[in-house]
């Protein structure tokens, strides 16, 4: 969710901006601004894209080497461009870029009117800078001073980004439950919500933690403190992002991309993880906390969207080899509920961002009972993985499109090292069979492959289902969470509405949606309760419904029964959503761009979801 970019140093500041917003358009935003500080403070913002924001700046002068640039996910007040970032103080001698909410935002509106200030948007963030400026006036501070008592008198979340006319050599970065990274080059600097924008110009990158403030001046060493006016040492780290990774590389979109790199993205997943030739699953990252997970009498799996589907397969995982006790809870629901929780649990937080505002808090509660944090996430350095007490990165690589794919893949390859781990060491596993799935899990990078190749039949099927103003997806034990992932994409980027259900419970309330209209996709693989998918793909075919199925190579049964069928290779029933999910987004994907949907950026969507 939004986005910020800013520069400090001896280039041109503009051109840096406008480059790290395109960087960052995978976020999720409607409107966009910068600001450019050289003699004066020059300020340009619009509603809808970069590139309205560009023709917009189109024979303005916008030489300066210090700016802030941003692009806004809607929280308070509509998108225009009043309400688009930056914002000017009162004075226009400052300017702020904001992500998150400030709670409290109402009463301090209401003193800061009854002192005779005026405010031109609806938003939190013109009420922070106005603040901000207040403080700096009445108290007599400078601008670091003024933003650092201001911090003190907030409630919510924030990063920020401050420029002041009368300090051109200072940014004032700040963060407290939003990401902020700033990056350290050659006499300049450059800060962002992630590393995307940066990784261009340096490698070296300090991230801050929350209630910090850094205070960025032109020639000079980057300084941090906290609120409580705490002086930090700078934690230099190296970022380890390939800069191809953040492009299409000739593919149409960074969806498509991203669903063709799962072969390898699982494959890095489980490099120096899995060892196939002496039998070894070992997971560095939880390696301290290994006798936790061994001893735990229950897991709890905590996270939000498709994060919280690859948890829903992770408990069938846990469940099956390592018998313990497992539930699954969506983070953003966790923590309203005064949750049962004991210190003998592990909790395992997934996020493909690791900065998913709904999953940090859940995990802060979680802490505050003693339990156990383990996190799962893609961002090294990112908010998650600081604050779990281990975990594993899964080396998906960035994902650009906001809709999740090989992240997806990507944690449940992960889940499913965890629980062949734990399984071996607790010895709730034989080891011939556990050397019979770690061969097979060995085998899916090449599978997954294969299963690409389907990608002309589901072109076939997106063009007869596109006009579809609904679609079931079923799916039962490990195909269930696939089903509901399945239903997610559709609904993401092709703006059909789509559920998925257990196949069973069709027939407790969904079969009365079924008619000739209606697509059904049925994930029908020949594992498990195979038999029992055949029955309710039948109660389907007796209603009408047109019956999309995933089956395995060579089914026949289900064949004879389907409108149309999608055959992916045979694997062990447990690895079936790894392989079963590739044709779901395929189909997704298609669909979407028939309807001429903007895939990548969805409406509505952010990819970072940094706010409850």
């Amino acid at each position: 969710m939004c986005g910020i970019v800013a520069y400090i140093g001896p280039r041109e500041a503009c051109p840096i901006l406008l480059k790290g917003l395109h960087r960052l358009e995978y976020r999720g935003y409607d409107s966009a601004g910068v600001a450019i500080l050289n003699s004066d403070l020059k300020l340009y913002k619009s509603k809808g894209k970069v590139s309205d924001l560009e023709k917009l700046l189109e024979g303005k002068d916008l030489s300066g080497s210090v700016g802030i640039a941003h692009t806004r996910w809607a929280t308070h007040g509509e998108p225009n461009d009043i309400n688009a970032h930056p914002h000017f103080s009162y004075s226009k001698n400052l300017a702020i870029i904001h992500n998150g909410i400030i709670e409290n935002y109402a009463p301090l509106k209401s003193e800061l009117l009854t002192r005779g200030y005026a405010f031109e948007s609806e938003t939190d963030t013109e009420v922070l800078i106005h603040l901000i400026e207040d403080i700096q006036i009445n108290e007599k501070v400078t601008l670091s001073e003024a933003v650092q008592i201001a911090l003190n008198q907030v409630v919510g979340a924030y990063a920020i980004v401050v420029i002041d006319k009368n300090e051109p050599d200072t940014l004032i970065v700040a963060r407290k439950g939003s990401p902020l990274v700033v990056g350290i080059g050659d006499g300049e600097f450059f800060v962002a919500s992630d590393a995307t924008p940066i990784v261009e110009y340096t490698r070296e990158v300090v991230y801050l933690n929350d209630e910090e403030i850094a205070v960025i001046k032109r020639n000079d060493e980057l300084k941090i403190r906290t609120i409580a006016n705490i002086e930090k040492t700078p934690y230099v780290q190296t970022l380890e992002i390939n800069l191809s990774a953040l492009e299409k590389e000739g593919y149409e979109h960074f969806m498509l991309k991203e669903i063709y790199e799962q072969p390898r993205s699982i494959r890095d997943s489980m490099r120096g993880r899995l060892n196939v030739e002496s039998g070894v699953v070992s997971l560095g990252g939880i390696i301290e906390y290994q006798q936790k997970m061994i001893a735990a009498k229950r897991i709890i799996i905590v996270a939000c969207g498709t994060s919280w589907h690859a948890g829903l397969v992770g408990e069938y995982l846990f469940e099956e080899l390592a018998r313990v006790p497992v539930e699954v809870e969506y983070a953003s629901e966790f923590r309203y509920r005064d949750p049962v929780i004991y210190e003998d649990d592990v909790v395992i937080a997934i996020s493909q961002s690791g900065e998913t505002a709904d999953t940090l808090a859940a995990i802060e509660l979680a802490k505050s009972k003693g339990a156990t944090i383990i996190g799962i996430c893609n961002v090294v350095g990112s908010s998650i993985a600081r604050a779990t007490h281990a975990g594993s990165y899964t080396h998906a690589g960035p994902e650009i499109g906001v809709a999740s794919t090989k992240a997806f893949t990507a944690q449940v390859t992960l889940l499913t090292l965890m629980a062949l781990m734990i399984a071996d060491r607790k010895g709730t596993i034989s080891k011939s069979r556990y050397h019979q799935i770690i061969n097979e899990l060995d085998a899916i990078p090449a599978k997954v492959k294969k299963t690409l190749e389907v990608s002309d039949k589901v072109m076939e099927i997106a063009r007869l289902f596109k006009n579809s103003s609904n679609a079931l997806y079923l799916g039962r034990g490990y195909n269930f969470p696939v089903a509901m992932e399945g239903a997610l994409k559709l609904k993401e980027i092709s703006y059909i509405h789509a559920e998925g259900y257990p196949a069973a419970e069709m027939k407790h309330g969904p079969i009365a949606l079924i008619d000739e209209e209606m697509p059904v996709v049925v994930i029908a693989t020949n594992k498990g309760t195979y038999e029992k998918v055949v029955s309710n793909i039948q109660e389907v075919k007796a209603r009408k419904g047109k019956i999309i199925a995933i089956v395995t190579e060579g089914d026949q049964t289900v064949k004879a029964l389907a409108d149309h069928i999608i055959e992916v290779p045979e694997t062990e029933e447990m690895l079936v959503p790894l392989i079963a999910t590739i044709p779901l987004q395929l189909l997704a994907y298609q669909i979407a761009v028939m309807r001429g949907c903007n895939v990548d950026q969805p409406r509505n969507l952010a990819k970072s979801v940094t706010v409850e």
